[in-house]
């Protein structure tokens, strides 16, 4: 059986890499909608070069972190655990706590659990800046105004 070499599928090498910047509105939209949006975005896969082994992701920037929503009752079910390494040093803080404290790291922990758990998860999560208010300092990365 021969095969045609001509329909071969193309790989994305990092001297071919086109970084953009995405600005997204958190302001009243769903926690976990709109994470996968931006896990899609940081991983490359809104692209038609999206390779798998590679970093071909955008960056985000997302403002107003702390007028996400969750619905149900899932604001009352949610609880963020760490452990210090230490006996007994199991760590919970609920969702509303967190959201009171650092509303930014409510969607890190989202969309972190959304990324490769790989040394290329990592790298391409570097690329994602949450600030809690309206104002952002990246505005020399012109970025292009997302609405979801």
């Amino acid at each position: 059986m021969i095969r045609d070499c001509k329909k071969m599928t193309k790989f994305f090498k990092k001297s071919e890499k086109e970084l953009k910047w995405y600005l997204f509105d958190a302001n009243g939209k769903t926690l976990g909608r709109l994470s996968s949006e931006i896990a899609k975005i940081l991983r490359g896969k809104h692209k038609s070069t999206f390779t798998p082994n590679a970093d071909c992701g955008d960056g985000v920037i997302i403002v107003n972190a702390k007028d996400v929503k969750v619905t149900g009752s899932k604001e009352a079910q949610i609880v963020y655990r760490h452990h210090s390494g230490y006996m007994g040093g199991l760590k919970e803080i609920p969702y509303r706590v967190m959201m009171e404290r650092h509303p930014e790291r409510i969607l890190e922990h989202a969309i972190r659990g959304m990324m490769p758990k790989t040394k290329l998860g990592r790298a391409m999560f570097k690329k994602l800046r949450i600030f809690a208010g309206e104002k952002h300092k990246m505005d020399a990365q012109k970025p292009i105004v997302v609405s979801i």
